[in-house]
């Protein structure tokens, strides 16, 4: 679709937004309201475009009769270089899963307790950024590990909406969180000194609504079982806990956090919805684009992306070079600059790639 397409749509979904009738049906109100605050900066921008190219038309003609307009005429023609190289990243073809949630995974890899433990770290980190972000969070399953980290830990993100409204999903940031996380530092069970490497994954799914994915219930096989580990009472004496098999692909999801099997089951429902959507637009992608360099956003689960390391307060990403020497402070939720490097890599990227370079 293109520009005038786009501003054509953004007034027709405006006239639409303004007949009452159609907040009638608030699911409609909402996709419209949804579409309209996506094309919004798309529009705001093309606009400036416009009136900058009428002043520069004009400055420069005035120009020709008197010297004074020509200063005048280059500030507005890098203005309008600006603005043009803004509306061509606003123009590149957006994730459609940017303004979704998502749940978020850390499982203890190589390691032992070692890497347990830097799980509990990296589900801090998350939880930091989140809260420095305005977003919401809810650890909605974990197998906590004997010294205080995690063996595996799930949490849900639910980020709140950007300025003027504009939808931004959590997605748009953590997806870029996928992958394994390495650390290195002197263990807290290492009486030695000596400096140790574990590694820690993490998997990152947009939050499956249940309009996204269809799971009939046919497909499912549910087992209850008791909860171990600490949670009261009713954790170790009532089979609370749930584990869903999903027969055709095989996935499995348990979850034992809830006093009530009913809550466990819902929780679990949330998780496997998201992994089904992300392995649906994975294969989807997969078929669509086998020739092509993977997106950042669809790393390898089984590739290292990022290295802290301890004795330098290190941290390195490195699927863009990134290094800085913060850990302390990316540790404590300060992940702005980490991830930012990772938007600007993976936008200047598919920008090439739109003007097919």
């Amino acid at each position: 679709m293109n520009l005038d397409e786009l501003i054509g749509e953004y007034a027709e979904i405006e006239g639409k937004l303004a007949d009452p009738a159609v907040h009638a049906d608030q699911n409609l109100a909402r996709r419209l309201g949804k579409r309209y605050a996506q094309l919004r900066p798309i529009v705001e921008t093309a606009r400036q475009v416009r009136s900058v190219e009428e002043d520069l038309a004009a400055a420069r003609e005035l120009a020709d009769e008197d010297e004074s307009f020509a200063a005048e005429a280059a500030e507005l023609a890098e203005r309008k270089a600006e603005l043009e190289s803004r509306l061509r990243k606003l123009l590149i073809p957006r994730d459609p899963n940017d303004d979704k949630d998502v749940i978020l995974e850390i499982k203890a890899g190589e390691g032992g307790e070692e890497s347990a433990l830097f799980a509990g770290d990296l589900l801090r980190m998350y939880l930091r950024y989140a809260e420095r972000l305005g977003w919401k969070t809810e650890i909605i399953a974990s197998q906590p590990s004997d010294l205080g980290g995690y063996k595996d830990v799930t949490v849900a993100v639910k980020a709140r909406p950007g300025a003027d409204g504009e939808p931004v999903g959590a997605w748009s940031l953590l997806k870029y969180e996928g992958g394994v996380h390495r650390v290195q530092r002197v263990p807290v069970t290492e009486s030695q000194g000596r400096i140790h490497t574990s590694a820690v994954g993490v998997l990152v799914t947009p939050e499956a609504e249940e309009v996204d994915v269809q799971i009939d219930p046919n497909d499912l096989r549910i087992d209850v079982f008791r909860s171990s580990g600490p949670g009261g009472q009713s954790v170790n004496t009532t089979d609370s806990a749930v584990r869903i098999t999903h027969i055709p692909t095989g996935v499995v999801v348990s979850c034992q956090n809830e006093k009530s099997q009913l809550q466990n089951k819902e929780q679990a429902l949330r998780i496997l919805r998201s992994r089904l959507l992300a392995m649906a637009q994975e294969e989807a992608e997969a078929a669509a684009a086998a020739e092509r360099r993977s997106q950042v956003r669809t790393v390898d689960r089984s590739e290292r992306v990022r290295t802290y390391n301890f004795p330098e307060n290190r941290i390195s990403d490195h699927r863009v070079g990134y290094k800085a020497y913060n850990l302390d402070q990316v540790l404590d939720g300060d992940l702005h600059n980490v991830i930012q490097a990772l938007v600007e890599a993976d936008t200047e990227r598919r920008l090439a790639e739109a003007q097919g370079t």
